[in-house]
């Protein structure tokens, strides 16, 4: 008999806890102002929408689509070397092959099957070139405007509380990723009313975080920022090489490794790789530069300034004149042999290489 009654008590005190939860939950929607209740047709849950929608432009070089990601991993032969694929960092090793030489004719192909990531995050298998075709005929061309706003973020995780007003069922939502966010708008139904847990934060692609606090502010916020960068939705995968560069990372490839060696050359138009062939470069942490061949050496100075891709390399070395420039940084590669690529325009370009990486 004392069993039983504790067993009653304990399911009366459990059923007492969810109605407080549901009603605590329920109050949250209710007390909440009717311009902070979101809705499945308000301006901000389209512009929320666009904003988790799935950004298929970042493996361009694979794919040439901006509409669908290729599903990672895959493997890929590029020009002639099998790589695999395992994750975006790896899609600078393609770039780093296809870059390694000017001469020669770029070719990658794709090991199939595969799975491609659709804008609604929803997954298709492609088993050929045909197939793939088929999809990204549909996807809009390079820098043509598109849904999808790729100029800010969301952080992680979001809670909501849902109340559906036709059958009075009352949900806490968590909301941890862009896919999640993409689907629980796109369910949304006419007789939904949501509160966010506000505050919540979303990030610009700089790193530059806002902390929102209703939604007033965060459909002000999407509109002001929609816009505000380059979603580079192009097919030029050396159009941002430099994003992550500092000057202190190059400072460090050109000082602590002796022996650097001039890979590419072009001054002018002209192609002058042999002019500095056998000539040893030593960049010094006190600005000078020690340059030997044969047995002879010459010094000069260099100086390194600037972020991202706005780092200015200033050469001079008044015995060898083709090496002289205010050089912008390109691209530092350190795959199977580290290269730092420095160019000016679509004339000039200086590339050093070195075994030390």
């Amino acid at each position: 008999m004392k069993i039983l009654l504790k067993r009653i008590l304990f399911f009366y005190l459990a059923t007492l806890l969810v109605f407080i939860s549901c009603r605590t939950e329920e109050s949250e929607i209710i007390e909440t102002p009717p311009e902070d209740i979101l809705t499945s047709n308000a301006l901000v849950a389209s512009l929320m929408q666009k904003t988790s929608i799935n950004d298929g432009s970042n493996d361009n070089i694979i794919d040439y689509a901006n509409c669908f990601n290729v599903k990672l991993p895959i493997t890929v032969t590029v020009n002639g070397e099998e790589i695999p694929i395992n994750s975006e960092e790896d899609f600078k090793i393609i770039e780093y092959i296809f870059d390694d030489s000017d001469d020669d004719v770029d070719v990658l192909t794709i090991t199939f099957p595969i799975q491609i990531i659709l804008n609604d995050f929803s997954e298709v298998i492609i088993n050929n070139y045909t197939e793939l075709a088929s999809y990204s005929i549909n996807c809009n061309g390079e820098n043509e405007a598109d849904d999808d706003i790729e100029c800010l973020n969301f952080k992680y995780p979001i809670t909501a509380f849902l109340y559906n007003a036709n059958d009075e069922i009352i949900d806490s939502i968590q909301i941890n990723s862009d896919s999640n966010l993409y689907n629980f708008i796109k369910d949304l139904d006419t007789f939904d009313l949501v509160s966010i847990n506000f505050p919540i934060t979303v990030a610009l692609l700089d790193g530059t975080e806002f902390i929102i606090n209703n939604l007033t502010e965060l459909e002000n916020t999407i509109k002001a920022y929609e816009d505000y960068c380059d979603e580079d939705d192009d097919y030029d995968y050396n159009d941002d090489d430099c994003n992550n560069c500092n000057t202190n990372e190059l400072i460090d490839f050109l000082t602590n490794c002796p022996g650097w060696t001039v890979d590419k050359l072009e001054r002018y138009g002209n192609d002058y790789d042999d002019a500095y062939d056998g000539y040893t470069f030593n960049f010094l942490n006190d600005g000078t530069i020690s340059v030997s061949w044969s047995s002879t050496t010459v010094n000069g100075t260099w100086t390194a300034a600037g972020t991202g891709n706005n780092i200015t390399v200033t050469i001079n070395i008044p015995s060898l004149p083709y090496c002289n420039n205010d050089w912008v940084l390109h691209e530092i590669s350190d795959y199977s042999k580290t290269k730092i690529d420095l160019r000016v325009g679509d004339d000039d370009r200086l590339r050093y290489y070195n075994n030390c990486n």
